[in-house]
């Protein structure tokens, strides 16, 4: 890699789709194999700060960490404070993008909790366990493993179609397998 010269254009990108300290490392890995970037990419703040020679654009940085299966974008311009302008500052996009994403996860980790507890229950209390118990847990579980974890499994997918494994990979072979083999023991086995 060439190293950039002082004069060297900088920009900070935001990045989106990470969801672990692995992710941030393979962008990384991935800008600073470009001729004449340095980057550096955090996960806490999804950003990336990179350094860049004349000879490629800030769309290079950006088709590259796409390529990597991420997104970027060049950070929007920033907004006017309340009373800098004598007018209120305009509604954040990404902030709302955030709170969205948020309430979704919310709302998944609910369902997740209200779902799984009554199966941890009447797995592990055999007082709780009536004649075909085992069926209503298949019912509440199926939800949580499908519609609960289907960010996990987006990810895993998504890294898979890049050729990595992420701890994304990790979550999503989990409990798909666990999910699989407690079918096989419902239907096949003694349970």
């Amino acid at each position: 890699m060439t190293p950039t010269t002082p004069g060297a254009a900088r920009v900070e990108l935001a990045i989106g789709g990470m969801t672990c300290a692995s992710c941030a490392a393979r962008i990384e890995k991935k800008l600073n194999r470009m001729e004449g970037v340095e980057a550096t990419v955090n996960y806490a703040t999804e950003k990336a700060r990179v350094a860049f020679a004349e000879d490629v654009s800030v769309d290079d940085l950006i088709a590259t960490v796409e390529a990597t299966g991420y997104t970027a974008q060049p950070p929007a311009p920033p907004r006017p404070e309340p009373g800098d302008t004598g007018t209120p500052a305009a509604a954040g996009g990404e902030d709302e993008r955030a709170d969205g994403e948020l309430r979704s996860l919310r709302q998944r980790l609910v369902t997740a909790v209200l779902l799984a507890a009554p199966v941890i229950a009447m797995a592990m209390i055999p007082a709780l366990q009536f004649e075909y118990w085992q069926w209503l847990s298949l019912t509440l579980a199926a939800p949580v493993v499908t519609y609960a974890a289907w960010p996990f499994h987006r990810a895993a997918w998504t890294n898979a179609r890049h050729g990595a494994a992420t701890m994304d990979t990790l979550i999503s072979v989990g409990t798909s397998a666990a999910f699989l083999w407690s079918l096989w023991a419902l239907f096949f086995g003694t349970a």
